[in-house]
């Protein structure tokens, strides 16, 4: 599970979802979870099959953006209505690793 001791929880995709309205509001306990908002999420299931904490570990895409089921119309438009920048967290996980995005968050 990507979440910690200060209770950041990162989703596969690079969402924080620990800053997220559905989460706070108990509509969503994370993706990571047994119970995610959205359990057909073709990012987490490819995740889930790819034993992977994020997005962020795949080495199919060196350029996130053209993972299509990372980057498409549906997740732009996420992006936008919940303010985040997923692809933008995910480069930064790669850069820094997920447990100091995590205490940096």
């Amino acid at each position: 599970m990507a979440d910690c001791g200060s209770g950041s929880i990162v989703a596969y995709c690079g969402l924080v979802c620990s800053e997220c309205g559905a989460f706070k509001k108990l509509k969503c306990q994370g993706c990571h979870s047994d119970k995610p908002m959205f359990r057909n999420c073709p990012v987490r299931k490819c995740a889930l099959d790819r034993n992977y904490s994020t997005c962020a570990e795949c080495k199919d895409f060196e350029d996130l953006k053209r993972c299509k089921k990372l980057n498409n119309f549906v997740s732009k438009v996420m992006g936008l209505i919940f303010r985040t920048d997923r692809i933008g967290n995910l480069g930064r996980i790669r850069e820094i690793g997920l447990e100091k995005f995590k205490a940096a968050d």
